[in-house]
C-alpha cells in the first residue's frame, strides 16, 4: 500500500482519535491535516513508521496542544494531558461512523457536508476538493471553515445518534452525501472532463468503508453495489479524445467485469433480506444494464418495472426524468414523452439540462426533427459540462429532416 492510501486510510480514524479527546472539530481537523502533510513529507524519505496511526495522533495532538497554548490559558489542562503523550499504544476503537455522522450535520448545506466528508473523512485537501468542485481554493476554504464553525456553535457532542429514527436519518444523511459525491464524479457538474476518476473512486472507497461499519445495513449494501455497477461502465463513457459516447453505443467489451461482478454479487445476496430502499433498486436496474450483452438486448420491461417500484417508494423529478426513458424504450417515443411532460412546470428540474436532453432524444426517435434540434441546442446551453455541451451541439446539427 502506497504512503498517500495510508493516509486516506487513516485520516478519518487519526481525526476521530482527537474530537473524542478534546471535543473541538475544528481545530483537531486542522491539527490532522498538518499531521498528514508531514507525514507525506517525512514517510517517503525515512520509511512509514511501525504503528502509523499512534505517530499521526502524537504529532496531531502536539499540533493541537501548540494551538491550545497560544488561544489561552484555560486550555492549559488538556495541553498538559497531551503532553504526556507519546507514540506509546492508542486505542484500537473506530469513531470513523461516528466522524461521518458528524459530517453529515443536519444543519449543514449539502455542498457544506460534501466539502467537509471528503476533507475529514477522505484525507482530500482543500485544493483537491475546490478542483473536484471547480471553485477557487479560497471559496472552498471558507466554505469548510464555515461548516466547521457550525458545527462547534451546534454544540454536536462526538456521540453516535441515539439508536432509532435519529440514527436512521443520519445514516441516510451520510449515504446521500457519499452518493452525491459519487455523481460528481461519474458526470461532472462542469468543466472540461465528462467524469472525474479520483471522485469516484474515493466515494466507493468510503461507501466500502461505511458498509464495514454498518454490516447490516441492506441500503448502504445497495448504495455500494449501484457505486460499482454505474463506475464499472466508466471505460466506455467516452472517447480518447475525451467525448461523450451514449449508453446504447458504448463498447461493453471495455466494461470492467470484475466490478461489475462484484456489483451484482452484492446486489443478488441483499435484495429481499431486508426492507427494500430507492438504492437497491437502482442497483438492481444497473446490474440488468450491466449484464445485458447488447443495448438491444437489455432487458427493458424489468427495468421499467423496477422504476414503477421506485417511483412509488421514493418518488422524485429524476426518478421521473428516467422512468420516461425505460417506458420510451418498451412502449415507444411519444409514451416516454407524455411521461416527461409531467415535469413540465416542476421547480425542481428548471434549468436542469438534462430534461431537455430525454425530450430531444425522444422527439428525434419520434420523427419530429425540427422540435428535437431546437431541445438539443436549449439543453446545450442549459449544461455547463464541455463534453456534453459537444454532444448535443452535434446532435443538434444532425438533427434535420434530411436525416
Amino acid at each position: 500500500m502506497t504512503v498517500e492510501a495510508v493516509l486516506r486510510e487513516l485520516a478519518p480514524q487519526v481525526l476521530a482519535v482527537l474530537v473524542r479527546r478534546y471535543g473541538q472539530f475544528d481545530a483537531a481537523e486542522d491539527a490532522v491535516q498538518e499531521a498528514l502533510l508531514a507525514a507525506s513529507l517525512q514517510w517517503p524519505r525515512e520509511g512509514v513508521p511501525e504503528n502509523p496511526r499512534s505517530w499521526l495522533v502524537s504529532v496531531a495532538g502536539r499540533r493541537l496542544v501548540d494551538e491550545f497554548r497560544s488561544d489561552s490559558a484555560r486550555r492549559k489542562r488538556e495541553a498538559t494531558t497531551a503532553l504526556g503523550e507519546t507514540h506509546g499504544e492508542i486505542s484500537d476503537r473506530d469513531d470513523t461512523l461516528t466522524l461521518l455522522f458528524l459530517c453529515a450535520h443536519p444543519s449543514l448545506s449539502a455542498p457544506s457536508q460534501l466539502a467537509l466528508t471528503l476533507r475529514a473523512v477522505g484525507g482530500l485537501t482543500t485544493a483537491e476538493i475546490a478542483a473536484a468542485f471547480l471553485v477557487p481554493e479560497a471559496t472552498m476554504a471558507q466554505r469548510i471553515s464555515r461548516a466547521k464553525q457550525t458545527i462547534r456553535k451546534s454544540g454536536q457532542g462526538f456521540a453516535p445518534p441515539r439508536p432509532g429514527r435519529e440514527r436512521a436519518e443520519r445514516l441516510r444523511v451520510v449515504r446521500q452525501t457519499l452518493y452525491l459525491i459519487f455523481n460528481e464524479g461519474y458526470t461532472a457538474s462542469g468543466g472540461p472532463d465528462l467524469q472525474r476518476a479520483d471522485l469516484t473512486a474515493e466515494a466507493v472507497r468510503l461507501t466500502r468503508m461505511l458498509a464495514e461499519l454498518v454490516p447490516d445495513d441492506h441500503e448502504t449494501r445497495g448504495l455500494l453495489a449501484l457505486m460499482l455497477l454505474t463506475d464499472a461502465r466508466r471505460p466506455a463513457r467516452t472517447t480518447p479524445d475525451g467525448e461523450l459516447v451514449p449508453l446504447d453505443r458504448q463498447d461493453r467489451r471495455l466494461w470492467s467485469k470484475e466490478q461489475i461482478a462484484e456489483g451484482v454479487a452484492l446486489i443478488s445476496s441483499t435484495l429481499g433480506r431486508g426492507p427494500i430502499g430507492p438504492y437497491q433498486i437502482q442497483a438492481a436496474i444497473a446490474a440488468l444494464h450491466d449484464e445485458a450483452p447488447t443495448d438491444a438486448e437489455t432487458d427493458w420491461p424489468q427495468i421499467l418495472a423496477l422504476y414503477d417500484v421506485l417511483e412509488r417508494i421514493s418518488p422524485g423529478p429524476v426518478v421521473t426524468l428516467n422512468r420516461a426513458v425505460a417506458v420510451a424504450r418498451t412502449r415507444g417515443p411519444l409514451a416516454g414523452l407524455a411521461v416527461l411532460g409531467d415535469l413540465d412546470g416542476d421547480a425542481r428540474m428548471t434549468g436542469n439540462h438534462r430534461v431537455e436532453a430525454v425530450r430531444a432524444h425522444l422527439l428525434e426517435q419520434a420523427g419530429h426533427h425540427e422540435e428535437a434540434r431546437e431541445a438539443f441546442l436549449t439543453a446545450a446551453r442549459l449544461t455547463t459540462s464541455v463534453p456534453e455541451r459537444r454532444y448535443l451541439t452535434a446532435k443538434a446539427s444532425l438533427t434535420t429532416p434530411e436525416h
